[in-house]
């Protein structure tokens, strides 16, 4: 069904908070104005359902505002970064969704707040050549929705920013494969011996993503390897490691959960260093507290999270020490019942609980429909709820090699421990429907198909 005609819009001068001039962009309609900000997993979730349900039934007029053109669900960049998915056949343009699903995407960055007038603020777009392609814009808002997730937080650690590649974005993930693919085919066609170390990667943080990766690299080396780099034995000249300043590999999940994740990644040769603080990153290696020196070619950072920097001076908006959104039980922030916060950006303690809501997929999915909702009484003047989340448990992918995890009980509350296909068909699970979320059933269940096919006619690693 096609979306109706997005209303026309009327822009005027106005002025940021730096002085700068930008254009303000007024739709021509007296539909309540919801604005979201941010396309990642939960706020293009939202957005799309805002699309569908009022946007298309002229009820509201829906924006997206987003700095990127393209969507790839978060918990996949991994995989693009150790070659095992391409991300040009995941990847969502946010033009073409809200296209399909009454919304309007403007692209852009936001890089402030008016809270009294109800305008958000971003920065003009340059294309790679220094051109400009959008303007410094300010969009009104009835209802704003901050939905930007979050980025690594090197915690001032030198070298980091110039020497690790963090996996925030595709463009990083696609990046660090690129520099993979070229560490290989160097050493492949160089006249000298591969050195030791030559082709050393160190992940720097055990959690989900770090733990995830080593186990993908393990698969995906060798599949390159496989296609006629003869002079590299994996076995012999790649060496991965894994390390964390905690105890064990993924702290924040049970530790039954860790210790089989550990045994699988110490059986393909993984090198897992726990209670090891890194104190440096140079081009060279990763020096630790301990004054060990572990040489590495490429170095990946994928420990602890912060809330990006615009959230510090978002016109007063309360902000933790690690920089996330304080939001209440109705996921309105807690400084402006106008403005509502969903996903990693975000911090919410929930009352008799002791660790706030956790930065997980399933977290964003179910704040966005909540939020949905609550836009929804708002806009009746009907009683906000408070939201419940629900912790459905936790699944790790090791690539081909194993997936483990449990999945929590929804009558007796106990959790129940999977592994094997079973864990592995549930993980694929959680990206199938976010998948339906924003495309349906249908669509979904013919690429599902489409995917099978093409499968088996190209290579399961990316080569270029």
């Amino acid at each position: 069904m096609p979306s109706r005609a997005p209303a026309p819009a009327t822009t005027k001068i106005t002025r940021q908070p730096n002085g700068q001039n930008s254009l303000l962009v007024e739709p021509d309609t007296q539909l309540p104005k919801i604005v979201v900000v941010g396309g990642g997993a939960g706020g293009l979730e939202l957005v799309t359902k805002l699309g569908d349900r009022l946007g298309r039934r002229n009820k509201a007029h829906v924006t997206l505002l987003e700095r990127s053109r393209t969507h790839v669900w978060k918990p996949l960049l991994h995989e693009i970064a150790a070659g095992s998915m391409d991300t040009s056949r995941h990847e969502l343009g946010y033009l073409a969704q809200g296209h399909w699903h009454g919304f309007r995407f403007r692209y852009g960055e936001m890089i402030g707040l008016d809270r009294q007038n109800k305008l958000v603020h971003t920065a003009a777009t340059f294309d790679d050549e220094g051109r400009q392609i959008t303007p410094p814009r300010s969009f009104p808002y009835d209802y704003l929705v901050i939905a930007i997730g979050s980025v690594s937080n090197d915690f001032g650690t030198p070298g980091v920013a110039e020497n690790a590649i963090m996996l925030d974005t595709p463009q990083q993930a696609e990046r660090f494969n690129q520099r993979l693919i070229n560490a290989c085919i160097r050493a492949n066609t160089q006249a000298d011996p591969i050195a030791d170390g030559q082709l050393n990667v160190t992940i720097i943080g055990a959690g989900a993503t770090g733990s995830e990766l080593s186990a993908e690299l393990h698969q995906t080396t060798r599949g390159l390897v496989a296609y006629g780099l003869d002079k590299v034995v994996p076995e012999r000249d790649i060496k991965l490691t894994l390390l964390d300043a905690e105890s064990r590999i993924l702290p924040a999940l049970p530790e039954k959960l860790s210790t089989a994740a550990a045994n699988v990644l110490t059986g393909l040769g993984v090198d897992i260093k726990t209670n090891s603080f890194v104190t440096e990153v140079s081009d060279k290696g990763v020096t630790l507290k301990s004054g060990e020196f572990i040489p590495s070619e490429l170095v990946v950072w994928a420990a602890g999270v912060k809330g990006p920097d615009v959230l510090a001076n978002l016109d007063g908006l309360e902000v933790t020490a690690s920089n996330c959104l304080v939001i209440n039980d109705t996921l309105e922030t807690a400084s402006d019942p106008n403005i509502f916060a969903l996903g990693d950006c975000t911090y919410l303690l929930p009352k008799g609980a002791k660790a706030p809501i956790p930065p997980r997929a399933q977290s964003a999915h179910q704040q966005a429909s909540h939020i949905y909702k609550q836009i929804r009484r708002r806009m009746s003047g009907r009683k906000l709820k408070p939201f419940k989340y629900h912790d459905f448990g936790s699944l790790v992918s090791l690539g081909e090699y194993s997936t483990v995890g449990t999945l929590m009980g929804f009558i007796s509350g106990k959790s129940m421990w999977i592994e094997g296909m079973f864990a592995k068909l549930m993980y694929r699970m959680l990206y199938k429907m976010h998948l339906v979320a924003l495309h349906g059933y249908s669509k979904v269940a013919l690429d599902t198909l489409s995917r099978l096919i093409t499968r088996r006619t190209e290579p399961h690693v990316k080569l270029h």
